[in-house]
């Protein structure tokens, strides 16, 4: 049996390293495409490879919302009498579990549509940091990281708009600023915020607002 490719990304290629195309499948239901795709790919059993390429036939044919569960494939493939690679299709399905937690904690963390909201927005940030942190969570601190990063580039990309009056851009420039400082010392951040809204220079732009 050839080995299948780890990368979903690119899904025809993948499909057909398996001598599989979208094209040679029949079945007008996503059920019947998951068995149809299993007996193309005539393995000897199933894992996370093989789960990963039904996962792309079925995209490909029905759209990104037909994908189900690793577990939900195995059971299926199971019911037609198909060998698991159970500690395999486990593994995968943990990874997905962990990735929807991921996205629940970082979705609509960061805001930077004001000065009042984007300081609100730095003590959840520092607070998930500091979480992932004492977990040694690696995964957990890049994916926060690089939803900073984006957030300050999205920012500072604002902040050179000529489409919006001085004020804004001033304000947008702030803010990238904010999240560059917190990118280098979260631990630090706070200290700094508070020293930097009573400098005469905060003052003198934006007043009050923080």
């Amino acid at each position: 049996m050839r080995q299948l490719t780890h990368d979903p990304i690119f899904k025809e290629q993948l499909c057909m390293r398996q001598k599989v195309s979208i094209e040679e499948l029949v079945s007008k239901t996503k059920e019947d495409l998951v068995i149809e795709a299993w007996e193309k790919l005539d393995c000897e059993s199933v894992g996370a490879d093989e789960i990963k390429a039904i996962e792309a036939l079925l995209e490909a044919r029905f759209g990104p919302a037909a994908v189900v569960s690793p577990m939900r494939l195995a059971r299926m493939l199971a019911d037609e009498g198909a060998e698991l690679r159970h500690a395999e299709i486990m593994e995968l399905y943990v990874e997905r579990r962990a990735e929807t937690l991921y996205d629940a904690a970082l979705r609509n963390l960061i805001d930077i549509s004001s000065l009042e909201k984007a300081s609100a927005s730095i003590p959840r940030m520092t607070s998930l940091y500091k979480k992932f942190a004492a977990e040694d969570d690696r995964h957990g601190l890049r994916l926060l990281r690089e939803k900073a990063i984006r957030s300050k580039e999205d920012a500072h990309e604002r902040s050179l708009s000529s489409k919006a009056d001085q004020e804004t851009r001033l304000m947008f420039a702030e803010i990238a600023e904010w999240l560059t400082i917190w990118l280098r010392t979260p631990d630090l951040f706070d200290d700094w915020l508070k020293l930097r809204v009573r400098s005469a220079e905060f003052k003198q732009w934006f007043g009050n607002k923080h």
